[in-house]
């Protein structure tokens, strides 16, 4: 027995938003990288190769939201919720190359250092603030799922990543010491790669059909055991359809009652697992006898004796 979640609604306010991030974050990306080069600063030039990872992030983010907002078809019966999953992983991993990137020529300029000039870094930073401030605030109030939550990461650790350019630009200015520029590029790489292994591991965890993050299948099947009629749940599997979208599969055993009784039973099955566990699309199968698993098939173990052919009660309500 099959129960689909409404589609996801238009994301025209996202997109809008990712639009004006676009825009905001290329004009500054060639704005730091020239600054970068002229400051001979390995803290702006690696904030330049920083926003290109966010422009790029934010790129990949409106063109899954672009995906996603598309309806399911008879290719794809589920739609495409796991776009912005998938851009989302790509973003993470794409960061955690730049970070190692970036720790590398900090450690080579910290035997080396390199003069640079701090007034310059402190003005194209202070300007980096506000932008990426702007941007991440923005990002934060359409926030909603694991893709937009990237983009948002990004650009606030971009915020926090610039405003210590700042700091960094004030010490050099102030002591002389040149070797601040690179610690502060192994402090942001830290900073990228810190906010990029969490979101790698909870897409990937999604894309794997893991159990989603904070749910546990034994609280799951102790709540479905407590509806009354239910005398087993097994076969059970919970997975991740998007970032907020939950689905579930799993055999129920229920006495020998005709169709129209069972109906009951599914109908309250499922207004514990979406007022419970947040599940909205499920596929519940009863049976009346225990059933073991034979190469894939779902097979009661009287028949596994006898050799007989089965079948079980199922069927599909919306």
């Amino acid at each position: 027995m099959h129960v689909h979640a409404a589609a996801a609604p238009k994301s025209g306010r996202t997109q809008s938003v990712l639009r004006i991030s676009l825009v905001a974050t290329l004009a500054y990306v060639a704005l730091t990288f020239v600054a970068g080069l002229r400051a001979h600063s390995l803290a702006l030039l690696s904030e330049a190769g920083h926003n290109v990872s966010d422009f790029l992030a934010l790129l990949l983010s409106f063109v899954a939201v672009y995906f996603q907002n598309r309806p399911a078809d008879h290719s794809r019966t589920f739609g495409y919720q796991r776009a912005g999953v998938l851009a989302a992983f790509i973003n993470a991993a794409t960061l955690i190359l730049i970070s190692v990137w970036i720790a590398l020529e900090a450690i080579h300029r910290l035997s080396d250092p390199v003069p640079v000039q701090p007034r310059l870094m402190m003005i194209v930073a202070a300007a980096g603030v506000l932008m990426n401030g702007v941007i991440a605030a923005l990002l934060w109030g359409v926030a909603r799922d694991v893709n937009m939550r990237s983009a948002f990461l990004h650009m606030a650790g971009d915020t926090l990543s610039t405003a210590a350019v700042i700091a960094g630009g004030a010490g050099i200015l102030f002591t002389g010491q040149n070797w601040i520029d690179p610690v502060l590029s192994l402090l942001i790489a830290g900073l990228i790669l810190w906010s990029s292994i969490g979101i790698v591991r909870e897409t990937l965890n999604i894309l794997l059909e893991g159990t989603p993050h904070g749910m546990s299948l034994h609280e799951i099947r102790k709540g479905m055991e407590a509806v009354p009629g239910v005398q087993n749940v097994h076969d059970l599997h919970c997975w991740s359809l998007g970032s907020n979208s939950r689905a579930l599969a799993c055999h129920v055993t229920i006495p020998d009652i005709p169709p129209s009784e069972s109906a009951g039973i599914l109908e309250k099955l499922n207004h514990v697992l979406k007022e419970h566990f947040n599940i909205c699309h499920t596929t519940i199968q009863f049976e009346h006898e225990n059933c073991t698993i034979l190469d894939r098939c779902v097979v009661p173990m009287e028949e596994m004796a006898s050799g007989d052919s089965h079948a079980h009660h199922h069927g599909h309500s919306h």
